[in-house]
C-alpha cells in the first residue's frame, strides 16, 4: 500500500501518453483543419504501407543505428584499451570525455554545422584541402550528409562507451591475465580468450544503452541538417515530426511514432535475451 501511490504516478505518466500517442495514431487529424478530426482506423498504417518515403527514413535509421553503435563499440574500446596503459594519466582523459557527452545534442549539432563543416571555412574543409582535396559540400551533398551525420553522433557519444569501457577493463580479474602470459600467451590472443569473453556482459549493456538511443535520435540531425538535403538524412524520428508538424499531418506523424516505439521496443527485447543468455 505504501507504494501504491508511486506506482500510479508512474503507470499515469507512462501510460497515458502512450495510449494517447496510439488513440491519435488512429485519427485524421490536420493542424490545417482545426475541429475536422475523425476515426480512421488503421489507415494511416496502411499509407505508412505504401509510403516509399518511410522506408527509406526507416532504412536509414537502422544504418545509422548500427554503424554508429558499431564505431562507438569499437573506437570506445580500443581507447580505453590504450588508456588503461598509461595509469598516471587517465584522469585527464576521463575528463576530457565527459566534454562531448554532456553538451546538448542539439548543439552537438550545431556545433559541427557552424564550426566544423561549413564549406571553405569548416576546421573539416580546411584540413581536406590542406591535404590537396577540392573544398566538400559535407551537408548539401546527399551521401556526404549521411556520413556527416554518422560522425556527428559518433563523434559525441564515443566517449561514453570509453568511459564504460575503462571502468569494465579495470574491474577485470588480473590473475587470468597473468597466468596467460605465463601460458606465452601474445597480447593479441589475451585480448581474444581473456578480455573479450570476460567484456562480453559490459558489452552487451552498452550495445543495448547505445542502439536505444541512436535509434530514437533526432536533435543532432534536425540541427545539422535538418533532415536534408531532401529527405537524405531523415531517419523515423525525424520522418514524424516533420509529417507531424511541418506537413501538419498530426495523426500520421502520431502513427510514425508507434511503429518506431514498437520497433525500438522489439529491438530492445531481442538484445535483452542476448545479454541473459551471455
Amino acid at each position: 500500500m505504501l507504494v501504491a501511490p508511486g506506482v500510479l504516478v508512474l503507470l499515469a505518466s507512462t501510460t497515458f501518453p502512450l495510449a494517447y500517442l496510439l488513440w491519435q495514431s488512429l485519427q485524421n487529424i490536420n493542424l490545417g483543419m482545426p475541429g475536422m478530426d475523425r476515426f480512421v482506423g488503421a489507415e494511416n498504417y496502411v499509407r505508412m504501407w505504401h509510403d516509399a518515403r518511410f522506408w527509406g527514413a526507416l532504412g536509414f535509421t537502422f544504418v545509422y543505428a548500427g554503424v554508429t553503435v558499431a564505431l562507438q563499440l569499437v573506437l570506445g574500446l580500443g581507447m580505453a584499451l590504450l588508456i588503461l596503459q598509461i595509469p598516471r594519466a587517465q584522469w585527464a582523459f576521463r575528463v576530457a570525455a565527459i566534454l562531448p557527452i554532456v553538451l546538448a545534442p542539439v548543439v552537438a549539432g550545431l556545433f559541427w554545422r557552424t564550426l566544423m563543416l561549413t564549406p571553405d571555412f569548416g576546421i573539416v574543409d580546411f584540413a581536406v584541402r590542406a591535404l590537396g582535396f577540392p573544398s566538400q559540400n559535407w551537408l548539401g551533398d546527399p551521401a556526404l550528409a549521411r556520413v556527416s551525420v554518422i560522425v556527428i553522433h559518433t563523434w559525441q557519444w564515443t566517449p561514453f562507451v570509453f568511459l564504460y569501457m575503462l571502468a569494465a577493463l579495470a574491474a577485470l580479474p588480473a590473475d587470468l591475465h597473468e597466468a596467460a602470459r605465463i601460458d606465452r600467451a601474445g597480447a593479441w590472443q589475451r585480448f581474444v580468450h581473456v578480455t573479450l569473453p570476460l567484456l562480453r556482459p559490459a558489452i552487451v549493456i552498452v550495445v543495448i544503452l547505445r542502439t536505444t538511443v541512436a535509434l530514437s535520435a533526432f536533435a543532432a540531425i534536425y540541427a545539422a541538417t535538418g533532415g536534408g538535403p531532401g529527405t537524405a538524412t531523415e531517419i523515423v524520428n525525424l520522418y514524424a515530426y516533420r509529417v507531424a508538424f511541418a506537413e501538419l499531418s498530426l495523426g500520421y506523424g502520431a502513427a510514425a511514432a508507434v511503429v518506431l516505439l514498437a520497433l525500438t521496443l522489439a529491438v530492445s527485447v531481442i538484445l535483452f535475451r542476448v545479454r541473459r543468455a551471455s
